[in-house]
């Protein structure tokens, strides 16, 4: 099966080593609230409307870039291990994916409204800040795991 969307499966690998440093960084930053100075700098914005402060508008502002850097990574690393090749990609595998994919949808949308019901004021910005990267990862969890499944109860062979 011809399948054209899919990176091929040698990015999977550079995925994972991008995606789990960028997590541990990410998590890292986020709970001990590190910010390296180095990475204090003038950054082009289209909209940043801080608290107590003018909103800008098209201008340059300072900025700590730490948690765009750890963003992009999680997402770029993210990308590529969900949507590499595996060894063995046919119809079956393509069958797994979408419906990982699928579940990955409903648990992300479930999460999300939980925190609609749930999660007020200034701690709705951090949810969806960590919401945004839960449908990749829900999905790699989920994909990985049915795989997991798949080789242990069928000796189906990647």
């Amino acid at each position: 099966m011809k399948i054209n969307y899919l990176f091929p499966h040698r990015f999977k690998a550079i995925g994972w080593i991008i995606l789990l440093p960028s997590v541990v960084l990410g998590l890292f930053s986020v709970l001990t609230q590190y910010h390296p100075g180095f990475l204090d700098l003038r950054v082009f914005t289209v909209w940043d409307d801080q608290l107590f402060e003018d909103t800008k508008v098209l201008t340059l502002t300072s900025n700590n870039i730490l948690n765009e850097i750890t963003g992009i990574l999680i997402i770029a690393g993210g990308i590529l291990v969900a949507f590499s090749k595996e060894k063995l990609e046919d119809e079956f595998m393509a069958k797994v994916r979408l419906e990982s994919l699928v579940w990955a949808t409903y648990i992300n949308y479930f999460i999300l409204f939980l925190g609609l019901i749930l999660v007020h004021g200034f701690g709705f910005l951090w949810f969806m800040v960590f919401n945004m990267f839960t449908i990749l990862l829900i999905f790699i969890i989920r994909f990985h795991y049915a795989i997991y499944n798949l080789n242990r109860t069928s000796g189906y062979e990647e």
